[in-house]
């Protein structure tokens, strides 16, 4: 008998680190701009900051005052803890183990930066952030922002004590995340006990990819990876054997309905046309997006 496992279409290995303002360092796994954003849209965006130290400080390192639109931005702590402000008044600060799930929607701007608490005592900081297209038909939708604590989040835990997932959004075999969103999508924090094994079934028709935070894994009995790098599945059903050799691991897991849309990205704008982001850069500088120190 054949078993029936997604096939690993390609593992894409960690490219050097840059800095996002002065508070992030990340490695950029899907720039939007290239084939990987049509490939797993609508995920066009994931910068992974791997964990790295900040010395304490009196002004929390980050990212100033900038715009969005036609997307939402989806930010994962697993070290350290960030704040956010935006110009629709929304402002709220995020631990380890929380997400923050902002709609920029028609437009919206923000900020985000070291938590004042960690900035203080300085700190190990990892984090993801993604960017999760919006469909055409909900990319004039008002800006929101949801914060999501792990206690909200739904568990599933693998059968023989060998890891969980924690539920972000979507939905696993009846457990759910409280996350709201526009288009199907699961997005997943994956843990699994040294020489764990968890069996992994998704949807079908879903563009599926892993983030390997930590640890080294086997897929399907047959390919190896490790921490930082990014592995897309084919578009195909079956299942997804993943082996923890050594020490723990910790992965994302990211499903979603493919997007079939038109992709028109620049800087910090998603569209579906090159005249929607020249009028997003209108409205940005004519100041429609609000206001924000």
């Amino acid at each position: 008998m054949m078993n029936s496992y997604r096939e690993l279409e390609t593992i894409y290995k960690a490219t050097p680190t840059h800095m996002v303002g002065d508070g992030f360092r990340v490695i950029n796994f899907i720039p939007g701009n290239n084939e990987l954003a049509k490939r797993l849209n609508p995920f066009v965006l994931l910068d992974y900051n791997p964990s790295f130290y900040f010395p304490p400080t009196d002004s929390p390192f980050g990212v100033g005052p900038h715009p969005h639109r036609g997307f939402e931005t989806v930010t994962i702590a697993y070290k350290g803890a960030i704040a956010h402000h935006d110009s629709v008044g929304n402002h709220g600060i995020i631990e380890a183990g929380d997400v923050q799930w902002m709609t920029a929607g028609a437009g919206i701007l923000h900020k985000e930066y070291h938590a004042p608490h960690f900035a203080k005592q300085g700190g190990l900081l990892q984090m993801v952030q993604l960017w999760v297209n919006l469909p055409r038909l909900y990319k004039s939708a008002p800006p929101a922002y949801q914060a999501l604590t792990q206690q909200q989040m739904g568990t599933y835990n693998f059968p023989n004590q060998q890891g969980l997932l924690k539920i972000i959004a979507g939905d696993y075999y009846g457990v759910h995340g409280p996350a709201n969103t526009f288009s199907p999508i699961n997005l997943f924090d994956m843990r699994l006990v040294s020489h764990g094994e968890a069996i992994l079934e998704l949807p079908g028709d879903h563009n599926v990819a892993i983030l390997v935070l930590e640890g080294e894994i086997t897929i399907n009995q047959k390919q190896s990876a490790h921490d930082s790098q990014l592995l897309v599945f084919e578009l195909s059903p079956g299942k997804i054997k993943i082996n923890s050799e050594g020490k723990n691991a910790v992965l994302l897991v990211l499903s979603a309905e493919p997007l079939l849309e038109p992709i028109a990205h620049y800087g910090p704008f998603v569209m579906n046309t090159r005249d929607e982001l020249q009028q997003a850069f209108n409205d940005f500088y004519q100041g429609k997006f609000g206001y924000l120190e």
